[in-house]
């Protein structure tokens, strides 16, 4: 629900603003910015050193230990949060010239007062991120996850407010795109409130009140600052990755960074639907895997890893297929409008499917991570993201000279495979292999139809390219879609055996 608003606000923002306009360029260079303290202190760092030792703590019959950890907490997150902001409110102007180095002046000037705006934020966000630990750890995964639908909503009414009132003002096109642009902003600040205030009440009721506290002797707060330090040193570099990709962009040209981004909230799809929700899930139940009593723990935290890796590829690999395949018929369906052109199609749609190609490894690269943190080995997965941070880096300089904008997004998909294939070696090595002869051949079945429906759906989109780009894009995804489902059902892919059941027994019922 939260990927699909995502989208139709992704859409109203290309319908105003195009590919390579000003604005197009300068917010997504802004919210790159606070999105980066926003997803070093919360997310998958917070989930990764907090519900371990949450989930611990209220595993006790009394829960006293696991709220006092929870107020504090939340209370070092707000401290920590709230002076990151300032700082980057004061500082605006020098991160941009670092992190955007290669833009004109208008372009500058934009996103410096689009930072100042969005900075707040990002300790709004972190606070999100609290709640979704605690709500996690009690099993709650709806609410945590449907909330950001009203940040969504929030910006996507915050341009239709504005353009529709501007476009009765005799003012110049591009006066008006930097109005809109202001009001997204801060239609996206007032979405950060909204997400918080739903999930709240919810927390509220679980820890039968929260108490702010700033304390470290509180039991287990040290235990998740150790934990946590390396996450953020890993986190740190996975977003250092993504300033640096925002950094090439904007040697690329006009629309470069604007190019990256529309891909990537493409690309993020498969990841957040399949590969965060079951990570998400996994997480408190590796957790307490690791420390439950019996004879073979790593046998447990295997099969859970294996089971959440054959779940994750039996949707991502056909994900990846379709971006690179089809890339251009997603690209139109979902942005082609108003401002965004065919050449802007074509420019996005090669960033996707070159963002394609990494799907797997970025999807799946949480969870091995997850089956470290379970075990209270945080260091392990900072190691490997900084080796694969310098491989993508390199490789996307590189490629970049040689390809443009797409060359930053192959880089980055190399760098995503390099990653993941490091995380699952030294798990096997610590656990035992994590994934054995029946897992592969799920893997196999997989790409073999995704192949097969990609081919398909190929002829398909040559035959319908006189149909408008959404009902065109429809009929390509469409006949994807049956062709991978039919073929793995008849194959008897364990996860289309399951999916059929459940759909027949919905419908039964």
């Amino acid at each position: 629900m939260t990927r699909v608003l995502g989208y139709v606000r992704e859409r109203v923002f290309a319908h105003y603003f195009g590919n390579d306009s000003v604005p197009a360029d300068a917010f997504r260079a802004a919210l790159r910015i606070p999105n980066t303290i926003r997803n070093l202190l919360s997310e998958g760092t917070l989930a990764g050193s907090f519900i371990p030792v949450y989930a611990a703590l209220n595993e006790r019959s009394d829960k006293a230990g696991a709220r006092a950890l929870a107020g504090a907490i939340l209370g070092l997150l707000v401290l920590a949060s709230g002076v990151l902001a300032l700082l980057g409110i004061a500082l605006a102007p020098a991160i941009t010239t670092v992190i955007a180095q290669g833009f004109d002046e208008p372009r500058r000037l934009l996103t410096i007062t689009l930072v100042r705006i969005l900075f707040p934020m990002a300790g709004l966000m972190v606070i999100s991120a609290w709640c979704l630990g605690i709500l996690n750890t009690h099993r709650r995964f709806f609410l945590p996850y449907a909330a950001p639908a009203l940040w969504n909503i929030a910006g996507i009414v915050a341009m239709l407010a504005a353009g529709t009132w501007l476009a009765n003002r005799a003012l110049p096109l591009a006066e008006q795109l930097h109005r809109v642009a202001l009001a997204l902003a801060w239609g996206t600040v007032a979405g950060s409130v909204l997400q918080i205030a739903v999930q709240l009440p919810a927390c509220w009721r679980l820890l039968h009140g929260i108490t702010l506290r700033l304390s470290l002797s509180v039991e287990g707060v040290r235990n998740v600052l150790l934990a946590w330090v390396p996450l953020v040193l890993g986190a740190g570099v996975t977003q250092l990755s993504g300033l640096i990709d925002t950094l090439l962009g904007s040697f690329t040209g006009p629309g470069g960074v604007s190019a990256l981004g529309y891909a990537q909230l493409i690309q993020v799809l498969p990841i957040s639907l399949f590969g965060a929700s079951v990570t998400a899930v996994a997480l408190p139940e590796l957790s307490r895997d690791a420390v439950a009593p019996g004879a073979a723990p790593n046998e447990q935290l295997r099969a859970r890893i294996a089971l959440g890796f054959r779940r994750i590829v039996f949707f991502v690999v056909p994900s990846s297929v379709a971006c690179i395949a089809l890339s251009r018929e997603i690209v139109a369906a979902l942005y082609q409008t108003g401002r965004f052109t065919v050449d802007d199609t074509a420019l996005v749609g090669s960033v996707l499917a070159a963002y394609g190609i990494g799907l797997v490894g970025q999807a799946t690269v949480r969870l091995f991570a997850s089956g470290f943190y379970a075990m209270r080995d945080t260091r392990t997965p900072v190691k490997i993201a900084a080796f694969s941070l310098v491989v993508s880096t390199g490789l996307a300089w590189l490629l970049m000279r040689w390809l443009g904008t797409p060359g930053i997004a192959l880089g980055s998909s190399i760098g995503a495979f390099v990653n993941t294939t490091l995380h699952l070696r030294d798990l096997s090595r610590r656990i035992g292999s994590v994934l054995l002869g029946a897992d592969w051949r799920a893997f196999g079945i997989a790409l073999v139809a995704a192949l097969l429906a990609g081919a398909a759906a190929v002829g398909v989109a040559r035959v319908a390219g006189g149909l408008a780009p959404v009902p065109r894009g429809g009929a390509v995804l469409g006949i994807f879609g049956i062709v991978y489902a039919a073929l793995t059902l008849a194959l008897k892919h364990p996860d289309a055996v399951r999916t059929w059941q459940s759909l027949t027994a919905f419908r039964a019922n």
